[in-house]
């Protein structure tokens, strides 16, 4: 039976509006980062758009907090939302949620556990790359002796380092670059693992299902 306490409920009905709020984060912060011709009033249309979206998840954050009762140990609990509003960046990790939503209300059977790993670990690594890509871009491009000069640079860069292959051929300079550089490489190790941990479930239940399935003596 599906939760029908306050919070569920609210949960329910912003969980789309908010993942397309996210969305809309960042494409703006794209368009900040890349659009270096822009006018100054679009830039400051966009800043204060980007302003209205994290209040909407801060506005959201502080109602499920109340809605909870849970105080100081909704943090604990809620630690990826906790993370989510005070990292903006990390905002468009909501969409990942957004499938279960769409998927409930639509009563649509669900994907695996295996497939939503796998399906999880592919929509936060695209997501994780490029907002890691835009943030590197930015802090990098016009440091001295900096190596990421593009963004293409910072693509591939972003690419490497989720997979923990490092090339090399590209680092990032700065402090903010190198902070960046630490979080994605954890973030890359923990999808890898995910993802791998997932498959190699999958492989052993299907060889376990042939087993049970084989005639005695065959």
């Amino acid at each position: 039976m599906d939760d029908d306490s306050p919070q569920a409920r609210w949960e329910r009905r912003t969980e789309i509006p908010l993942g397309l709020a996210s969305l809309l984060f960042l494409s703006l912060y794209a368009t900040l980062v890349l659009a270096h011709g822009l006018a100054e009033e679009w830039k400051n249309a966009c800043r204060a758009a980007l302003l209205a979206t994290w209040a909407l998840f801060a506005v959201d954050y502080a109602v499920r907090w109340r809605l909870s009762g849970q105080r100081l140990r909704f943090v604990r609990t809620h630690w990826l939302d906790t993370l989510v509003l005070a990292l903006p960046l990390l905002r468009p990790l909501r969409i990942v949620k957004v499938y279960d939503a769409v998927q409930h209300r639509h009563g649509q059977p669900r994907f695996s556990l295996h497939a939503r790993v796998i399906t999880y670990a592919t929509l936060s690594v695209t997501l994780l790359g490029f907002a890691g890509a835009l943030a590197v871009y930015q802090a990098e491009h016009a440091a001295p002796n900096a190596t990421i000069l593009t963004f293409g640079d910072s693509v591939w860069w972003a690419c490497s380092t989720l997979a923990t292959v490092g090339y090399g051929d590209v680092t990032p300079v700065t402090p903010w670059g190198r902070v960046i550089a630490v979080g994605l490489m954890a973030c890359g190790l923990a999808l890898l693992g995910a993802v791998t941990g997932s498959f190699s479930s999958w492989l052993l239940q299907v060889f376990a299902r042939e087993g049970d399935e084989r005639p005695p003596g065959a």
